[in-house]
């Protein structure tokens, strides 16, 4: 029998069912994931917000880490199949076609140990995302990971994810305002300080300002609006919505 449930008993339930996988990563890929998928506000903003849409089944996760976004999805399409889902928030896809590219190769393995048996099988890379082929699709998340490379990499990643996006599709790109100089500098020693015990190496950052991350979006084609993305943290995170319109009849 389906029942409704309200918005905070939906999260508890995505939230458990989408990092119990991860056990299968061994202890520390558990933990992170529930850490991560609990305390970060970009996952349930992306529900929440209405940001995910039905149409949005081919989904290319850039920087994804343990894949978590797969995760929680498929959990989402689950749910929503059996009629639990929450009446305030809309439909996301009933199936996903995934790729994550990650190049960190620890991150990819747990990703597979842990979602591997999704139908259907997501696809996860072990790859550079300034050179790794991407695929057609409707949704792009990419979230803090573009500090990773220089300004000019930065452009050649978003243009070739314009090229990726099918028409009417949609970009997710949380990035740090490097206008909030006290916010930006605590969210870079904090990524540093993550990245280290994850056990990878900590490379040179480069940030852009708000303005200047919305000017870049708009210059390549995309209607972008931003959407603060720290509630409950002392970062200067930003959601950066960028949508292109839809083929002409």
């Amino acid at each position: 029998m389906s029942r409704m449930l309200s918005t905070d008993a939906a999260w508890r339930r995505l939230h458990e069912e989408a990092t119990a996988p991860y056990r299968q990563s061994g202890r520390f890929g558990w933990h992170f994931a529930r850490g991560k998928l609990g305390r970060d506000p970009a996952f349930r903003g992306m529900l929440e917000r209405r940001l995910v849409a039905a149409h949005h089944a081919r989904v290319l996760d850039i920087g994804s880490g343990q894949s978590l976004t797969a995760s929680l999805l498929s959990v989402a399409a689950s749910m929503q199949a059996q009629g639990h889902w929450p009446a305030g928030w809309p439909a996301t896809p009933a199936r996903i076609d995934y790729t994550g590219i990650e190049l960190m190769p620890k991150d990819v393995a747990r990703a597979q140990a842990a979602i591997g048996h999704l139908e259907p099988a997501p696809r996860i890379l072990c790859a550079d995302m300034c050179s790794a082929p991407l695929p057609a699709c409707d949704l792009v998340v990419i979230l803090d990971v573009l500090h990773y490379v220089d300004l000019d990499a930065q452009e050649g990643v978003l243009r070739r994810v314009r090229e990726a996006l099918a028409p009417g599709g949609r970009l997710l790109l949380r990035v740090g305002d490097a206008a909030s100089t006290r916010g930006f500098v605590i969210s870079q020693w904090v990524d540093r300080t993550v990245t280290r015990i994850r056990g990878h190496r900590v490379s040179p950052t480069w940030g852009r300002t708000l303005a200047e991350w919305t000017a870049l979006l708009q210059r390549l084609g995309f209607a972008v609006h931003s959407i603060p993305m720290s509630q409950g943290t002392p970062f200067a995170n930003v959601l950066l919505v960028a949508d292109l319109e839809p083929a002409h009849p």
